[in-house]
């Protein structure tokens, strides 16, 4: 009989007007990496959220049982208490505290009523070493990247003598090489005897790690794979996620190139924090109308900010360079010059920077095109619902109502709103960074169509992303950058990973 370390039979969980689970299964064998795969909107984060306490035991339907023993767990502390821990995708560190006070909070090594010091950050020490973290304990978080600070999570989760470690997303927001490091990492640890459970959204490291998958879709369990007895494919898990074959990740699409719309020249922005060096250096590119151009670079290269410092100086010190708008210089001096000038930039990180999570709908829409609606300072209400509601159909939004509150929508409904945000305030420019990071491949198949339909409205579409492949499949040129400066520019059909690759590490030591 196989060993599992983890049942979940039957179970259900509701909320106002939603159903997120209906009779999920789940099985999961010790010792091994289990992924689990699925659309946004699947329930994948809601069901770990069951087995770790964040929704308590009589809050849902159905059993849980952890290494033969009932999974009743009221909260956090309960789960964690019998060994499961969940890191999120939003990690839950405190910046302004050492590596070692992060990786003990609430936990602290401590004796007669104090601080242990030299005990915590020798204990911290070890447990860094076991993940490959070789900064001192003392270390601010703050002080170190997106990958170091997953890793910190880790070396939190083994303080706590882990047996099921939950990773939700843990390589969205990381590059390739740091991507792999956690990866093997996992792998060590699955060696170890620790089990885990890792949902993603990229099919490639699922398939390269996880021992079984299993699929979601629309809160029912689809499928469980075994890795080593099935023939499985990325193709499998998609047309398990979204109840098809998808046969072409990217929509066909035939470009209509106009004259250009905007020039950037001789672009140089240097770093607020540290004035002296510059994070962009000497850029120049072009946009033309109804073109998709790309820009691809490693962490740090300098995509972002370049971004950002062409819409308005929203990043950067001592800027300079030069701007044409329709073959006329232009001066950006803050955001809303930049929409003035039919320019738009939708950021990276949408729920701290793009959306506010806590209004509905309408309000993001119509945030960054009142000036619009607005009737002698006033804004038109009715206008107002009417704009948004015509987004939510002709952007597929997938919510009951504009007054739905963006914060509970999935990932890739979010993104959706904002490029309708954008897309309001009637841009001849859109630049969009990373406009598909953490949403499944159903999800990004509709925003690929949605900047596609940008373009053949006329608009100049400049689209950064760190997946090459997404780059090949929808641009029509791409620039290259490293170490902030352009080092290539490639046709889409002269364009290749291997080409690519090499122009993004020109000039790295």
């Amino acid at each position: 009989m196989t060993d599992h370390i983890l049942r979940m039979s039957g179970i259900t969980k509701t909320f106002p007007g939603v159903k997120a689970l209906q009779d999920v299964n789940l099985s999961v064998r010790r010792g091994e990496i289990h992924a689990i795969c699925g659309e946004n909107g699947a329930g994948k984060s809601t069901l770990m959220k069951v087995l770790s306490g964040v929704y308590p035991h009589g809050t849902y339907e159905g059993e849980i049982s952890f290494d033969g023993e009932p999974g009743r767990f009221s909260g956090i502390k309960d789960s964690e208490d019998a060994g499961i821990v969940i890191i999120h995708q939003e990690l839950a560190l405190c910046p302004q505290l050492s590596v070692a006070e992060n990786i003990f909070l609430g936990n602290e090594r401590s004796g007669r009523g104090l601080i242990d010091w030299n005990r915590t950050n020798h204990e911290a020490a070890e447990l860094m070493a076991r993940v490959g973290l070789r900064e001192s304990p003392v270390t601010q978080v703050a002080d170190i990247g997106v990958g170091k600070q997953q890793l910190v999570e880790i070396a939190k989760a083994l303080s706590k003598r882990v047996r099921l470690l939950i990773l939700d997303e843990p390589t969205a927001a990381l590059n390739d090489e740091d991507s792999a490091h956690l990866l093997d990492l996992l792998r060590g640890l699955r060696d170890e005897g620790i089990t885990c459970v890792i949902i993603s959204h990229k099919l490639n490291e699922i398939i390269a790690i996880a021992d079984s998958i299993t699929v979601l879709r629309d809160g029912q369990t689809i499928e469980t794979l075994d890795m080593a007895a099935d023939k499985v494919t990325e193709d499998r898990i998609i047309s398990g996620m979204v109840g098809r074959p998808l046969e072409h990740r990217f929509p066909p699409h035939e470009s209509s190139i106009g004259e250009e719309v905007l020039r950037i020249e001789d672009w140089t922005v240097h770093s607020p924090a540290q004035p002296g060096r510059k994070v962009v250096s000497g850029a120049s590119l072009t946009l033309r109308r109804g073109e998709i151009v790309g820009l691809a670079g490693l962490m740090g290269a300098g995509r972002t900010e370049l971004a950002m410092s062409v819409f308005g100086r929203a990043y950067g010190v001592n800027i300079s360079g030069r701007l044409f708008k329709n073959g006329t210089p232009i001066e950006l001096r803050s955001v809303q010059d930049a929409i003035r000038h039919g320019i738009a930039y939708a950021t990276e990180d949408r729920k701290r920077y793009g959306l506010n999570l806590i209004e509905d709908i309408r309000r993001n829409i119509s945030s960054a095109g009142l000036r619009r609606m607005g009737r002698r300072g006033w804004v038109d209400e009715n206008e107002e619902y009417k704009v948004a509601e015509g987004f939510r159909k002709s952007m597929n939004i997938k919510a009951p109502s504009v007054l739905s509150v963006v914060g509970k929508l999935s990932g890739g409904n979010q993104q959706k709103v904002v490029l309708s945000k954008w897309i309001y305030t009637d841009p001849d420019v859109l630049i969009l960074d990373e406009p598909t990071r953490g949403i499944d491949v159903g999800a990004k198949y509709e925003i690929y169509t949605i900047i596609n339909r940008l373009a053949d409205e006329g608009k100049a579409v400049l689209v950064i992303s760190s997946e090459l492949p997404e780059l090949l499949g929808l641009c029509d040129r791409i620039y290259t950058l490293s170490q902030g400066r352009v080092t290539g520019e490639v046709l889409r059909s002269e364009a290749t990973q291997e080409r690519l690759m090499h122009y993004m590490t020109m000039g790295q030591e």
